[in-house]
C-alpha cells in the first residue's frame, strides 16, 4: 500500500498545483506500457522495495512530459525531505534515474555518477538506468536499502 505523506505530490495543470494520489500513480503504472528494456519492471521492484516497510513514506511527484517522481522518506528523518528518489524520465523508452545524498549512501563500484547540487540542492549520487541488468538492479537496491539505514539515523 502506498503511504503518501500529507504534503503529497503535485503536479502542475494549468498552472495549478494539482495534489497528486494513490489513484495517480497506479493510473501512471497502468499507462505505462512495457518495453523491451523492462524499465517499468524495475520502477516496480523498487517501488515494492520501498512498500514493505511502515517506516518508509512516499511521495509522487508528476512532471508529465518530463518526469514522474517517487520520493521515499523516513518516518524519522528531521532534516531532509528524503532518502531515495527514484525519477522516470519521459523518453522513448522512459529510462529511470535514481538518486540518493551523497554522504547517505556508498558505491564501492563506482556505478553511479557524482551530480554537485544535484539533490534538492545538496550532493548527490545518480545511477541511469536504461534497461534491466540484474546485476546494477541489485547494486541499487543495496543502495536504497543503504540510504534507508542512514536515514533511519538522522
Amino acid at each position: 500500500m502506498l503511504k503518501l505523506r500529507g504534503r503529497s505530490g503535485r503536479k502542475e495543470e494549468q498552472g495549478k498545483m494539482i495534489q497528486a494520489t494513490d489513484t495517480d500513480l497506479k493510473a501512471f503504472i497502468e499507462e505505462w506500457q512495457e518495453s523491451p528494456e523492462r524499465n517499468k519492471d524495475i520502477f516496480l521492484r523498487y517501488k515494492a522495495q520501498l512498500e514493505r516497510d511502515d517506516n518508509i513514506q512516499l511521495e509522487f511527484i508528476p512532471r508529465p512530459g518530463i518526469t514522474y517522481s517517487l520520493r521515499a522518506t523516513h518516518a524519522a528523518q528531521k532534516t531532509r525531505k528524503l532518502f531515495a528518489m527514484i525519477d522516470v524520465i519521459e523518453d522513448n523508452p522512459r529510462w529511470l534515474s535514481v538518486c540518493f545524498y551523497g554522504d547517505m549512501i556508498t558505491d564501492p563500484e563506482g556505478k553511479g555518477d557524482a551530480v554537485p547540487g544535484g539533490l534538492l540542492g545538496e550532493d548527490a549520487v545518480c545511477f541511469d538506468l536504461e534497461a534491466w541488468d540484474e546485476e546494477r538492479v541489485c547494486y541499487v537496491e543495496a543502495r536504497i536499502a543503504e540510504a534507508y539505514q542512514s536515514a533511519s539515523l538522522e
